[in-house]
């Protein structure tokens, strides 16, 4: 029989400080909101004032209380950059250190609001070990795919040994990049030791953002290498609506394309495309023939430099696009874009989020992977069949001709139907659990705080 859920009534989140993980560790917490559980949420002012918006006037604001961490005032790190979000890429050291700097602050909130259960994320490990030291279980809520999980910790404790899954593999230009990104370190740690420990800390089982219907061999083999229970707790994708201000431009735009006829162009909150990049990229729009939308980034130090993005992208581009392409600069509302009826296809850098929010709205993906999870993430989208993977050359650039090529096959072509319906059939899924999973979750959070305590279930 399921127990009873008072053994918790609240619950701490601590997520690392990128927008790919705040955003599904609150939209995590609006779930476990809505069965009764207190959620303090705890991140740097920053990045908080970012959130306080998406909360007020809603339901969750009286019932997430935002807690502030504070970093220590570094010269080079200032409380702006107390976030990966236009963070130069030099200075994500120097974050890691000032966030570990932070952690007896942390030992503080947590004296003081006594939660019953902590929930953090993959590069803290002093967080289960102040939680643990106070008597509070602390379970790690990892919002990376499976398959990239149990990738990396196959790497790590099967070295030269194959992984199981053909499916799932690393070109020759991606594997220096992926070593190099485990040996990354901040205050003598590298991240591979961080990523470890924290599953080890891990009271009993870690939590997981997808479904068994897209990744179960995945959990199940993750399960096998961390000797933990891996609990998905599903897509945590929004279905956000477009706000007054943004339909003006972008939904007028939309609603004069015809079905299924445009591709929503974006490469993630953090990643920001060399000159030679967004050139590649934008011939291959412009010879595909498609209708877009196209999101384009550049750090603080970029932007002005860049003119609005027009410096970086080909001369004439923009003229010889006009009608049927729109570029939008910083940011654009991806969810109610990706929900539009105009909206076949996603060009998508393959963030596990992004992913996830494209299946779950039924969109193709043209994966277009750059860095970090990204590569695996991609061929996992291939393997499922909602999307196909742009091929870069021997080198490791992509290349117009190819970004076109493949546009064109998973959005119009006759040969790309098959991923088009994999699409839908894989939407009808999502939207058919709800959030089951999420139920299941609390059911198991349930029992560690019951095992913690020394209670016996009936």
């Amino acid at each position: 029989m399921s127990p009873g859920r008072d053994a918790f009534t609240s619950i701490l989140m601590l997520p690392w400080l990128a927008h790919g993980h705040i955003s599904p560790f609150l939209e995590l917490s609006k779930r476990f909101a809505d069965r009764g559980i207190h959620i303090y949420f705890c991140s740097t002012p920053v990045n908080l004032a970012s959130i306080k918006p998406k909360l007020a006037g809603t339901r969750y604001f009286s019932k997430i209380k935002l807690v502030e961490l504070h970093l220590p005032s570094l010269p080079e790190l200032p409380a702006r950059n107390h976030t990966t979000k236009t963070l130069p890429p030099h200075l994500m050291p120097t974050l890691k250190k000032a966030l570990d700097m932070s952690s007896p602050g942390f030992a503080d909130i947590l004296k003081l609001l006594d939660p019953d259960l902590v929930v953090y994320d993959f590069l803290q490990p002093w967080a289960p070990a102040i939680a643990s030291s106070l008597g509070i279980p602390a379970v790690e809520f990892l919002c990376s795919s499976a398959a990239m999980s149990a990738f990396s910790i196959h790497a790590n404790r099967k070295p030269g040994e194959k992984f199981p899954y053909p499916g799932i593999y690393l070109l020759d230009h991606e594997v220096d990049k992926y070593a190099n990104l485990l040996e990354r370190s901040a205050n003598g740690i590298k991240d591979r030791d961080r990523v470890l420990q924290c599953y080890e800390r891990s009271t009993d089982m870690i939590m997981i953002k997808g479904i068994r219907e897209i990744e179960g061999k995945y959990i199940d083999y993750l399960s096998c290498l961390i000797d933990k229970r891996v609990v998905p707790v599903g897509p945590l994708v929004e279905d956000t609506k477009f706000e007054d201000g943004e339909k003006s431009e972008i939904l007028d735009w939309l609603d004069n394309k015809e079905e299924k006829s445009t591709v929503f162009v974006s490469f993630g909150s953090e990643y920001f495309l060399s000159k030679q990049e967004m050139a590649e990229i934008a011939h291959g729009l412009e010879a595909s023939n498609v209708n877009f939308i196209w999101v384009v980034r550049f750090h603080d130090g970029e932007r002005d430099a860049a003119v609005n993005g027009r410096s970086h992208l080909p001369e004439g581009f923009l003229r010889r696009v006009a009608g049927r392409g729109l570029v939008l600069e910083g940011w654009a509302p991806q969810a109610a874009i990706l929900q539009h009826s105009s909206v076949g296809g996603f060009v998508s850098h393959c963030g596990w989020s992004s992913v996830l929010e494209s299946i779950r709205f039924g969109v193709p993906i043209i994966a277009m992977p750059m860095h970090l999870d990204q590569p695996v993430n991609a061929r996992l989208v291939e393997e499922v069949g909602v999307g196909v993977e742009a091929r870069r050359d021997e080198s490791g650039m992509i290349r117009s001709a190819e970004v076109a090529r493949t546009i064109r096959n998973v959005v119009v072509d006759r040969a790309g139907e098959r991923v088009r319906q994999r699409a839908r059939e894989m939407r009808g899924t999502m939207r058919r659990k709800g959030d089951e999973e999420v139920d299941r979750a609390v059911d198991e959070l349930l029992r560690v705080c019951r095992k913690r305590d020394g209670w016996r279930e009936s």
